[in-house]
């Protein structure tokens, strides 16, 4: 039987100053992959709520949401859990302090982590950004969006 149950995301597009946006790195059971930082929505959260949430979690950054970005408007079938539809929602967002937590060089530089999931952050300059840069279908939708809305 067909899953029929619905897997909610929220990301974060950090853009710094140098016009650079913060991407995830991430391994988890030996999956690698390329995401926006973020992730599901828990049981009783908002949106909002949650990728705060996520950015204090993944980065221990506080951030502010500045605004809507996009939210997918076709089929994706969820990559994790149990499956189902996947529903993400993309916030622009700045960080409210310093960032703190390592900035990394290249991809998937997780140095000395260990263990099924590893993660790590890095920015990219928006002109440089495309769509092989990410690794999942809603994100590169995302990344050709951002490209349209640079030119």
């Amino acid at each position: 039987m067909e899953n029929k149950n619905f897997n909610i995301r929220v990301y974060g597009l950090l853009i710094n100053k140098k016009n650079e946006i913060l991407l995830s790195d991430e391994e988890e059971r030996g999956i690698r992959f390329i995401k926006f930082p973020g992730g599901g929505l828990e049981y009783g959260e908002g949106l909002i709520e949650a990728l705060k949430r996520e950015f204090l979690e993944e980065c221990n950054l506080k951030i502010e949401v500045t605004g809507h970005f996009y939210t997918t408007d076709f089929f994706i079938r969820s990559a994790f859990g149990n499956g189902g539809q996947l529903i993400s929602v993309y916030y622009l967002v700045k960080p409210l302090e310093g960032i703190n937590f390592k900035i990394v060089q290249k991809e998937y530089d997780f140095e000395d982590q260990i263990g099924e999931s590893k993660q790590c952050f890095r920015f990219l300059p928006l002109n440089n950004l495309r769509e092989k840069d990410v690794t999942f279908p809603a994100d590169k939708h995302v990344v050709k969006l951002l490209m349209n809305k640079i030119k």
